[in-house]
C-alpha cells in the first residue's frame, strides 16, 4: 500500500501529523476520522529509503543509552504524579537536548495522537527501544503499572550500563598493554634493527643465531610490510563479518567465555544481567515461558542465550526451572540452590535479584583484582622480549668490544 503524509486536528484541536500506509486518500481520512482526527491535508508519500536513514544517521546526533535510561527515569517521575501521558511527552520533548532523541519523542507523541498505543508507538523505533523495554510497556499497559515499569525499566538500563562499563574496564588494560607491546614490537623491527644491521656488517664476523634470526624477521617484515598491513586490515575485516554472522558470532561468544582472565568476567556479568532482567520479567507479571524468551534477548552473549532458550524449551516440557537451569550447565552450585529455593517458596524474583547482585559483587571484585593477576605475565612477557633483544643485538657488540680489547 502506498504511504500518505497528513496533517489534521485532533479533539482538542491540535495540530498533529504524520505518515500512515492505506489504500488511497477517501480510506485514510475515514481512518484518522475514526481515531478522532479531522483531516486538513493529505499528500502522497513515501516510506523512508536507506539513504535517507544513512543520511540522517550521519549528520543527527546519536541516541545513547543513557537517553533512553532519562526518559524511563523521567517518565516514572510524571506519570508517578498525575500527569497525563501526552502531557508528559511533550514536557520531555521541550527538555531533551538531543534533538534525534527529541525527534522521536515527537513521533510517539504523534503516534499516541492517531490512536496507537504506548508500545506500538516505540515498535516504531526499534533501534532505540529493543524488544525487552517494549515488551515490558506492553505489560505496563496491561496490568496499569506503567510507572512501576518505567522505574524498573530505568534500574534495569542503570544495571546494564553499569555492566558494560565494568566490561569495558575489565577489558580495556590488558588490551591497551597488548597494542603497545605490538607497537614496540613493529617500531623495533621496522626502524631499530636495521640500524644495528649497518653495524654488523661492518664487523665481518660470524653472527649468534639469535641475531641472524632477528635480522632476517626485520628483512622479512620490511619487505613485506605492505603486504602484512594488508592483510591485517582484511583479516580485520573478515573478522568482523564472521562475528557479525549467526554462528560467528554464537561461537565468537562461546570463545569469549572461556578465556583465562576475561571469560570469568564477562560470564558473570552475562549471568548477572540474566538474573536481573528475569527478575525484572517476573515482578513486572510476565509469565516464564515469556519471561525467559525476552530474558534470551537481552543478555547480549549468544551461547548463553542459546541456553536461556533450551531452558524456555524444557520449561515447556513441565520440567523445573532448577532442572533446566541444571541442564543449562552456566549456573554455579550455589546459585542452582537459591533457584532450588526459590521455586519452592514461590519467591524466584527476589533471589534472581540476589543472584544479580552477587554476580555484580563478584564481576568488581574480579575488576579489582585484575591488575594483580595480569601483571605477572606481562612482566614476564617483557622479559622474554628483552631477553631477545638482549642476546640477538647486544651479545654481538659485546663479541666485539671484547675483540678489541684484547687487540689493544
Amino acid at each position: 500500500m502506498p504511504f500518505f503524509s497528513y496533517k489534521g486536528r485532533n479533539n482538542k484541536g491540535e495540530l498533529v501529523k504524520g505518515a500512515l500506509e492505506s489504500d488511497d486518500r477517501n480510506a485514510l481520512a475515514k481512518q484518522l476520522l475514526s481515531i478522532g482526527i479531522t483531516p486538513v491535508e493529505i499528500m502522497p508519500g513515501s516510506a523512508p529509503t536507506a539513504i535517507d536513514n544513512l543520511s540522517i544517521s550521519l549528520f543527527e546526533e546519536r541516541i545513547e543509552p543513557l537517553d533512553v535510561m532519562m526518559f524511563s527515569r523521567q517518565m516514572y517521575t510524571l506519570l508517578k504524579a498525575g500527569i497525563p501521558i501526552m502531557s508528559a511527552l511533550s514536557g520531555l520533548l521541550s527538555s531533551t537536548k538531543n534533538k534525534a532523541f527529541a525527534k522521536v519523542i515527537s513521533d510517539i507523541r504523534s503516534s499516541l495522537d492517531s490512536g496507537r498505543e504506548l508500545s506500538a508507538a516505540l515498535n516504531l523505533h526499534p533501534k532505540v527501544f529493543n524488544s525487552f523495554y517494549i515488551s515490558m510497556i506492553r505489560v505496563g499497559e496491561t496490568t496499569g503499572m506503567l510507572d512501576r515499569v518505567f522505574l524498573r525499566l530505568f534500574d534495569h538500563l542503570e544495571f546494564e550500563r553499569f555492566m558494560r562499563e565494568q566490561i569495558k574496564a575489565a577489558l580495556r588494560y590488558p588490551s591497551f598493554v597488548m597494542m603497545a607491546m605490538a607497537a614496540a614490537i613493529v617500531i623495533i623491527n621496522l626502524f631499530v634493527i636495521p640500524i644495528f644491521a649497518k653495524v654488523f656488517a661492518n664487523m665481518g664476523a660470524d653472527l649468534p643465531l639469535m641475531t641472524r634470526i632477528l635480522l632476517g624477521f626485520s628483512n622479512f617484515m620490511l619487505a613485506s610490510w605492505p603486504y602484512l598491513l594488508a592483510g591485517f586490515v582484511g583479516s580485520s575485516y573478515l573478522f568482523r563479518a564472521y562475528i557479525a554472522s549467526d554462528q560467528g558470532k554464537y561461537q565468537w561468544d562461546s570463545f569469549k567465555l572461556k578465556t583465562p582472565i576475561a571469560g570469568p568476567i564477562i560470564h558473570k556479568a552475562t549471568m548477572a544481567r540474566f538474573a536481573r532482567s528475569f527478575a525484572l520479567s517476573s515482578k513486572s507479571g510476565v509469565p516464564i515461558m515469556s519471561a525467559l524468551t525476552l530474558v534470551a534477548q537481552t543478555v547480549d552473549n549468544d551461547f548463553i542465550a542459546y541456553k536461556v532458550e533450551q531452558m524456555r524449551v524444557g520449561v515447556e516440557r513441565g520440567e523445573s526451572i532448577l532442572h533446566t537451569a541444571t541442564d543449562a550447565g552456566v549456573f554455579n552450585a550455589l546459585v542452582l540452590q537459591m533457584i532450588a529455593v526459590g521455586e519452592e517458596s514461590g519467591a524466584l524474583d527476589d533471589l534472581m535479584e540476589e543472584i544479580a547482585d552477587m554476580y555484580q559483587r563478584d564481576v568488581e571484585y574480579e575488576i579489582k583484582t585484575l591488575g594483580a593477576k595480569i601483571e605477572p605475565i606481562l612482566i614476564v612477557f617483557l622479559g622474554v622480549l628483552v631477553l631477545i633483544l638482549a642476546l640477538g643485538i647486544f651479545l654481538p657488540i659485546w663479541d666485539l668490544g671484547k675483540v678489541a680489547i684484547h687487540k689493544n
